[in-house]
């Protein structure tokens, strides 16, 4: 089999929806005491869109660019980002112009900030599990 063919099955990060389901499984088998911790926020999870709804968390809305510089992050990455958490009902995005200028601007949903709340909780049980319950 070519370089090109083979595939990395069973490792963390590779595409193979067969690992993902059993590192979905790990996750869910993880208790604190005798409850069981819910699964992750997947949309929110990922290190680029964590920081997205927690800087609108703390802000009335963002723009493109102060998010971009907030997160040192590229427009590319910035908006593909965004996207996802618009698709998930998260964020909202305002395009508007000051004067010839177009501006985009980023606003926290109410379902974002329920999100955000939800996987705060289930990380800080988390801590409390791996720190024995403290």
């Amino acid at each position: 089999m070519g370089k090109a063919a083979r595939k990395e099955v069973g490792k963390p990060g590779s595409r193979d929806p067969a690992a993902s389901r059993s590192e979905g499984a790990r996750l869910r088998s993880v208790r604190s005491g005798t409850s069981r911790l819910p699964d992750l926020d997947r949309v929110i999870h990922e290190r680029v869109r964590l920081g997205i709804v927690s800087a609108l968390a703390v802000n009335r809305a963002l723009s493109f660019n102060e998010l971009k510089d907030l997160l040192e992050v590229t427009d590319g990455n910035l908006s593909v980002h965004a996207r996802r958490l618009e698709e998930a009902g998260y964020v909202e995005c305002l395009k508007s112009f000051a004067g010839r200028t177009p501006r985009t601007e980023y606003r926290l949903t109410g379902p974002g900030r329920e999100a955000l709340e939800r996987y705060l909780s289930h990380m800080e049980a988390l801590i409390r599990s791996t720190r024995g319950g403290a």
